[in-house]
């Protein structure tokens, strides 16, 4: 059997890629994460349109309920903020936070998990002692103690969110890199002469490409609820607006105006309910063992 022949059983092991919109369109909670993702994308597009003053200016009357002016029709909150405006302008900042936090995570993991995994002896050995040390602190007090030593700022955040979030997903590639690692595929671009690198780029980590995009999925949502728990706690940038500090905001008039901490607590239930649905459907629409029914 030839080297190209011995390549080709190992591409049955990609997942089926094809028609990826369509199979997620054959259920229907990623549909439902679709819509409710794509409706907080458009009112992150359209903030600077539907609202385009400053969510932190102080344009109404404080502690107007939801309903009761038409100008503002989630309501104002104790300084006179519109609500309405920061839900628009929160969206993008949320969503920013979120995704870029993610982006560090997937770089710092996947390079972790694929050197561990391809290298495997003192490399392995010694990056997953690395992730060992990270896993032993629990993710939100480090990012915490994080977020407090270089100031509450938004790349901060996202540093203390991405430099926490890492370690379960370097595992998940390094074991996925580990069962590909023996395969007929890599072995035949060994022989070939291929480089380490090129090999890893080309061959492996493109077999690992679904449960990475799974897990980003997840990560993203993730990393929005962190964010909401530090800027609750006071721990958010104070010149940007999110859902967190809203809710953060909020929380001092809870008994009285509850609405003020509720509205911004539905849009972060949303976000994450959308994208865990999506998650749920790209697993499955990844996975080869459903695509061969």
């Amino acid at each position: 059997m030839s080297i190209a022949q011995s390549v080709l059983p190992a591409a049955e092991e990609r997942p089926v890629r094809r028609g990826l919109f369509a199979r997620l369109l054959r259920r229907p909670s990623p549909v439902a994460g679709l819509v409710l993702l794509g409706a907080i994308l458009a009112m992150a597009a359209l903030a600077d349109v539907a609202y385009p003053v400053d969510p932190l200016d102080m344009v109404g009357t404080p502690f107007l309920w939801p309903g009761a002016d038409p100008d503002f029709p989630l309501g104002t909150d104790m300084m006179g903020r519109d609500i309405a405006a920061g839900i628009f302008h929160g969206a993008r900042v949320s969503l920013l936070i979120g995704g870029v936090a993610t982006l560090v995570s997937l770089v710092i993991g996947v390079g972790v998990g694929a050197i561990a995994g391809f290298f495997r002896g003192r490399a392995d050995h010694a990056l997953m002692h690395v992730t060992e040390l990270f896993q032993t602190i629990p993710p939100f007090l480090f990012a915490i103690v994080i977020v407090a030593i270089l100031q509450p700022t938004m790349t901060n955040v996202v540093l203390a969110i991405g430099l926490t979030s890492w370690p379960s997903l370097a595992r998940l590639v390094r074991a996925e890199v580990l069962r590909l690692r023996d395969g007929e595929m890599v072995q035949a671009s060994i022989v070939l002469g291929l480089s380490d690198a090129r090999i890893i780029l080309t061959h492996v980590l493109p077999n690992v490409l679904a449960p990475i995009v799974v897990s980003a999925s997840i990560m993203v949502a993730s990393a929005i609820l962190t964010e909401s728990s530090l800027a609750f706690l006071g721990l958010g940038d104070p010149n940007i607006v999110s859902w967190g500090s809203m809710v953060g905001a909020g929380r001092e008039v809870l008994r009285t105006d509850w609405y003020v901490a509720t509205v911004p607590g539905l849009a972060i239930v949303a976000a994450v309910l959308a994208l865990n649905l999506l998650g749920d459907g790209l697993n499955d629409a990844l996975d080869p063992r459903q695509n061969r029914r």
